[in-house]
């Protein structure tokens, strides 16, 4: 019997891999190993001198915190704008629907512009909220703003084809065995969109640890207060200080690969529980 042939559209699998592998090198893994490499310079007691200096950690603080709390809202009003389009008609969705992409067109420093217009004290909003003791621009509330404004789309991108490709007979099924809306949606849609909802989740996060345009001008970079990480990185660069500025981006690194790793078990594990891995 004459061996079977696989019909590959792209023949060459060393190849493809070759070429993967040397595009992922030059992009991603060289750039990497430089930082530690340099990094590497500095002894156990400086590096630890420069990471875990007072100002240092107060930005790891707010960088992480601040992005952490963004991307959760982001979740959760993602999921409902999301569904919101997909599951209803109303006029001007369309336009709705092309604005949910403009963070990813609109340059960060426009952004962070616009919303340090918006919410500054003399601004649309923030000459309402002022007075009320709220102050968002110039302090950590005008970094948590920018980095719900630039992080939205991610979540509302991944979970929307989840949503459009949803089957309704379950959810007729459920309501039809007397299950009330929230038990609905927690025992019915939600195992399914999970998987989506956590990927959106760290897309989120991601953008906004290292987002750095849109944030600067809103922050108000108070030291101790509203500075963020990336932005000390950028002050020691300045100071030509590369290896102080290297050993805070190792750390940055490292926290964002630990936080990567366990968001990524997260979703196996939801994968593995709703059966729905591939």
């Amino acid at each position: 019997m004459a061996a079977t042939r696989t019909f590959r559209v792209l023949p060459g699998f060393g190849l493809s891999l070759g070429y993967t592998l040397a595009y992922l090198s030059l992009i991603v893994l060289i750039p990497l190993a430089a930082v530690f490499l340099k990094t590497a310079s500095l002894g156990l007691a400086e590096f630890w001198d420069v990471v875990s200096a007072p100002r240092v950690v107060a930005s790891y603080k707010l960088s992480f915190g601040a992005s952490l709390l963004a991307a959760a809202i982001n979740a959760v009003f993602g999921l409902m704008l999301a569904w919101a389009l997909v599951r209803y008609s109303f006029p001007g969705k369309r336009i709705v629907d092309a604005l949910i992409d403009l963070p990813f067109a609109l340059p960060t420093a426009v952004a962070g512009i616009a919303l340090t217009a918006l919410y500054a004290k003399n601004g649309w909003l923030g000459q309402y909220l002022e007075p009320l003791g709220i102050k968002v621009a110039f302090g950590p509330p005008g970094v948590l703003v920018a980095l719900v404004f630039i992080g939205l789309p991610f979540v509302v991108r991944t979970v929307q084809p989840v949503l459009e490709d949803l089957d309704l007979e379950p959810e007729e099924a459920a309501a039809s065995l007397g299950a009330h809306r929230w038990q609905t949606f927690r025992l019915v849609v939600l195992p399914v969109l999970l998987p989506a909802l956590l990927t959106g989740f760290a897309l989120a996060l991601a953008r906004a640890v290292g987002e750095y345009g849109s944030v600067i001008f809103i922050a108000g970079n108070i030291p101790m207060v509203s500075e963020i990480t990336p932005l000390l990185i950028i002050t020691k660069l300045e100071q030509y200080d590369y290896t102080g500025a290297t050993a805070i981006a190792v750390v940055m690194l490292l926290l964002s690969f630990i936080l990567l790793a366990i968001i990524n078990g997260l979703q196996a594990w939801t994968a593995r529980r709703t059966g729905r891995e591939a």
